[in-house]
């Protein structure tokens, strides 16, 4: 008897049963199918008529489940059919039947018999029937197959050195950047994490390997020359591949493969072999549609799994080698990702003589203005080799280089710091400076000035020094020049409306120079800052001018000169002493000449009149050398008064202006030591 086995779907997606063959019966029992069995070369599983020489054959489908244990076999008509093989209808046995895809399936099925017999199971959701007889059509042992319905063991991804601390950079210059930079700046970069972080969690044994290239490019058959067998559909309609294709050389994809968004009915195995399982173990390779299709569909699938693929095989032909679409939409923009990068010339078949060579020189020359890399003598970039997927030539070299590329398993790491390097070649613009960023001594100084002389701190330092002197040359002058200045000030008061339009217009120019101060101190913080934390800067200065000129008129009030007499020196009662003692020689001496004038004393005019003559002349030479004692401490105490007022609008600046700025150019400087970290820049 010919015996068939079904080898049933261990997938990661239980709910994908179109690749079950129909008459399965839960209960486990055989269930007997009189005029038609399973055809095991047709992916849907679809039930066709057989002739069978003898009505009284049945074919009979046993399933026994034992501690978690899959046994599956079906029994068939042990007479060989007339007609097997020479219908696409018909049950085929050879592994070439059906049509377009399915007979690729029924390929790839031969194929996968021996690693059934081998006890590996699948995972990934395929469809997996194999077809087992002789040439002669007569039927040969089949081993019953015991899989464990257990999922592999999958290890994560492990980022390490670098490229973590880079994430790690990556993650807090977006946490420090929200408050000062829009969404849409931070949006990429924040995918870019996302997407580090999803792929982390999935396998790190796996390589995932994306097949791209344009319409007649053939992609599809590069893709099924890698498997061994025809998987994806291949013709001369335009465009064949309408839809992701993916197929996993190992165990443990599935989860790979979903983050791809490709079902289960589009998943396949590679031709079973020791040599293939042992060259290209861990590859996972999808098919996709063409780049340039007319269907939006198909190049929306394209650049969503392009995101998300470890590696890229660029197929071209010599015809659209140097397609605009393919260099400016997708090399020149991915020129960063040259190491996890192939550039495939296939069809070196229809190119005769040494034409290939040249085609291929030629690609190199667009690929190097394109800024890709070429990993030549073993430098790192994208490879470049020339093949024909339909003679077979090259693609053992290609295997090759992808089963060294796969067996490194470094693909996903350097994919994910490609992804780093060009989020952060497209963050430079806010993140980098023409020149030193901050606020110079010398900035500083002059912005405490400014609001110095906003608030007159001189004028109150010289104020404070004549009050100084004149309040000295009240103590130390003269009764009678006392008693005119005391008459002339009751004489003449100041004018009320004068000094209120003279204030009026001291505070419109001090509102001025201190609006002019803070633009001034704001460019200079804001003067080789992206334009970002430029205009934060100054936005800062802003809210901080808010009320300063109304804070700086209470502070010039309080540190000013302090109310009533300034404080006396020492040597001031000795001259208000020398001053008594000449006003009481000029009494004296004039008391007696008085006396002698109407006959009270005795005539005589020399001592009362050098008396009077000593206090005329010794009060004025008193208030004059009181005048040049004074000097020196009305200045100092000038300008101990304009130092306070200086003092006091520098605090009420830095606190209000000068603080904000410095916090704003502080979290620059964070943002710019994390961003040099992202780019592996030592700081």
């Amino acid at each position: 008897m010919t015996a068939v086995t079904d080898h049933t779907d261990h997938a990661d997606h239980p709910g994908d049963d179109e690749g079950r063959v129909e008459g399965r019966e839960d209960s486990g029992h055989a269930r007997v199918e009189d005029d038609f069995v399973t055809d095991p070369t047709d992916p849907k599983g679809a039930r066709k008529d057989v002739p069978k020489k003898d009505p009284g054959k049945k074919n009979v489908r046993t399933e026994s489940r034992l501690f978690g244990l899959v046994r599956v076999e079906t029994v068939m008509d042990a007479e060989p059919s007339a007609t097997s093989g020479d219908k696409g209808g018909t049950d085929r046995t050879d592994g070439k039947g059906g049509k377009g895809g399915d007979g690729g399936v029924g390929g790839a099925d031969g194929g996968a018999a021996d690693a059934a017999d081998a006890g590996v199971s699948w995972d990934d959701g395929l469809i997996a029937r194999r077809v087992s007889a002789t040439a002669e059509g007569q039927a040969r042992p089949v081993k019953e197959v015991f899989v464990e319905n257990r999922p592999p063991v999958v290890l994560p991804l492990v980022y390490e050195g670098s490229l973590r601390s880079r994430l790690d950079a990556l993650r807090e210059l977006v946490g420090l950047s929200r408050t000062r930079l829009d969404s849409r700046t931070l949006a990429e970069a924040g995918q870019v994490l996302d997407e580090a972080a999803a792929r982390r969690r999935l396998s790190g044994q796996h390589t995932v390997v994306a097949i791209a290239g344009a319409t007649g490019s053939g992609k599809s058959q590069l893709f099924n020359a890698l498997a061994g067998v025809a998987i994806s559909e291949t013709g001369v309609r335009r465009p064949t591949t309408a839809a992701p294709i993916a197929c996993s050389w190992s165990d443990g994809a599935a989860s790979l493969i979903d983050r791809l968004g490709i079902p289960g009915r589009l998943r396949r195995r590679p031709l079973q072999s020791p040599e293939a399982e042992a060259q290209l173990r861990g590859l996972v390779l999808v098919d996709l549609p063409d780049h340039d299709s007319a269907a939006v569909q198909h190049r929306e699938h394209v650049d969503r799994i392009l995101a998300l693929v470890d590696a890229v095989i660029w197929v071209v032909d010599p015809e659209k080698y140097a397609d605009a679409v393919l260099h400016e939409r997708y090399l020149r923009p991915m020129a960063g990702h040259a190491e996890v990068t192939f550039v495939v010339l296939n069809q070196i078949d229809r190119l005769p003589g040494e034409a290939a060579g040249q085609v291929l020189d030629d690609l190199r020359r667009l690929l190097d203005e394109d800024g890709i890399a070429l990993g030549d003598y073993g430098e790192p970039g994208a490879t470049v080799l020339a093949l024909s997927a339909l003679t077979g030539d090259g693609i053992v070299e290609l295997r090759e280089v992808l089963g060294h590329f796969v067996a490194e398993r470094g693909a996903a790491a350097r994919r994910i710091s490609a992804d780093v390097d060009a989020a952060a070649a497209r963050l430079w613009p806010v993140y980098a400076n023409r020149r030193s960023a901050g606020l110079t001594e010398e900035a500083r100084d002059e912005f405490a000035d400014r609001l110095a002389d906003a608030v007159g701190a001189t004028a109150a330092g010289e104020a404070a020094e004549r009050a100084w002197r004149r309040n000295a040359n009240r103590a130390c002058g003269t009764p009678w020049l006392r008693m005119w200045r005391w008459y002339q000030d009751r004489r003449e008061p100041p004018t009320g409306r004068l000094s209120l339009r003279v204030h009026a217009d001291d505070e419109a120019t001090a509102r001025q120079r201190v609006e002019q101060a803070v633009r001034t101190v704001a460019e200079e913080a804001a003067g080789g800052l992206p334009v970002p934390w430029a205009q934060a800067v100054r936005e800062a200065a802003v809210r901080g001018s808010q009320g300063l000129c109304e804070a700086l008129d209470e502070l010039a009030v309080r540190a000013g000169t302090p109310v009533g007499r300034p404080p006396r020196p020492g040597w001031w009662p000795i001259a208000v002493l020398a001053q008594a003692a000449m006003t009481i020689l000029q009494v004296i001496g004039g008391v007696w000449l008085l006396g002698q004038v109407i006959g009270f004393m005795s005539p005589n005019l020399g001592v009362p009149v050098l008396l009077m003559v000593i206090g005329i002349v010794g009060g004025p030479g008193v208030e004059w050398a009181c005048k040049l004692a004074a000097r020196g401490p009305a200045r100092r105490y000038g300008l101990e008064a304009e130092r306070r007022l200086r003092e006091a609008a520098s605090g009420c600046g830095r606190a209000r202006v000068l603080d904000p700025l410095a916090s704003e150019l502080l979290r620059y400087r964070e943002v710019r030591e994390q961003y040099l970290r992202v780019t592996g820049v030592g700081v």
